[in-house]
């Protein structure tokens, strides 16, 4: 299958990026601001609040302000799931704004069943200032074998102790109907017979969706609702979750360094291997 390393180094054309207040509103409820109590995220879910100017949640940069890198055109995308999601802030998320990103292929690695492919995109503003470093790890899974180095993870050392925090979300059976209106209209999260034909019983919930709500535990959790204080997140998607079901964030905090597992109702992690950094 046509996949190998020689796709390292293929960079995108700088992409004009742009965003409005009403996109951060959506995207908020899109991973599920205000369901379990609508007075208490106002500041990410409306604009017209008195005394709660609106923000901005920082996972809405993975939507937002990265860049792509095209991919061959034959790749099957039933085939396609989301290995892993990192970001790094360099500055606050404006409620409305623009940048421009540039996207990268940063790595191949066969895997055996699948290759995982890594893209790196940095978003500038328009003074030319970096906002943002988004990595996003794609796993096709029956495109490995092809030779290329294994490669490895980043050390993550396994949390002692219970945890400081833990969160439950509820997910509604309609989420991923809302979070594709962010822009992933991927037919696996809507369509039973393109899930089916991925090996999936019924459509899956889109991982970033799962990430940003686990996002929002984190930073009500543990930045005191401050997007500020959040610089930085990282995690490995092990498990789709259906829409429908309940996940949970078990949250260890050291310092500014936090590590976090977030898992089904199974107890099964769905994201795993999580770190973040919080002021």
């Amino acid at each position: 299958m046509p996949i190998d390393a020689t796709l390292v180094g293929r960079r995108s054309l700088p992409l004009t990026r742009s965003w409005t207040s009403t996109d951060a509103l959506l995207y908020a409820l899109a991973v599920g601001a205000g369901q379990q109590d609508p007075l208490a995220e106002l500041a990410f879910t409306t604009e017209n609040t008195e005394g709660t100017p609106q923000q901005v949640l920082p996972t809405f940069c993975n939507v937002a302000m990265a860049g792509g890198v095209a991919l061959p055109q034959d790749f099957d995308l039933t085939r396609m799931l989301h290995a892993e999601q990192s970001f790094e802030l360099l500055g606050t998320i404006p409620v409305e704004g623009e940048v421009e990103s540039t996207g990268e292929i940063v790595g191949v690695h066969d895997k055996g069943s699948g290759a995982l492919v890594t893209t790196e995109s940095v978003a500038r503003a328009t003074t030319g200032e970096p906002l943002a470093r988004i990595r996003t790890s794609l796993f096709f899974r029956g495109y490995g074998g092809f030779g290329g180095e294994r490669g490895g993870g980043e050390p993550w050392e396994q949390p002692t102790g219970a945890p400081d925090h833990v969160v439950t979300y509820a997910i509604r059976p309609d989420q991923a109907l809302l979070y594709r209106l962010t822009g992933d209209r991927n037919p696996l999260h809507t369509d039973p017979s393109f899930s089916g034909r991925g090996g999936f019983p019924r459509p899956i919930l889109h991982g970033m969706c799962t990430y940003g709500f686990t996002g929002r535990a984190l930073l009500h959790a543990t930045a005191d609702s401050d997007p500020k204080r959040f610089r930085a997140m990282s995690g490995r998607f092990t498990k789709p979750v259906l829409p429908g079901q309940t996940i949970t964030v078990s949250i260890w905090v050291d310092g500014t360094d936090v590590r976090f597992r977030t898992t089904d109702e199974t107890g099964t992690p769905v994201i795993d291997k999580g770190t973040a950094v919080i002021l």
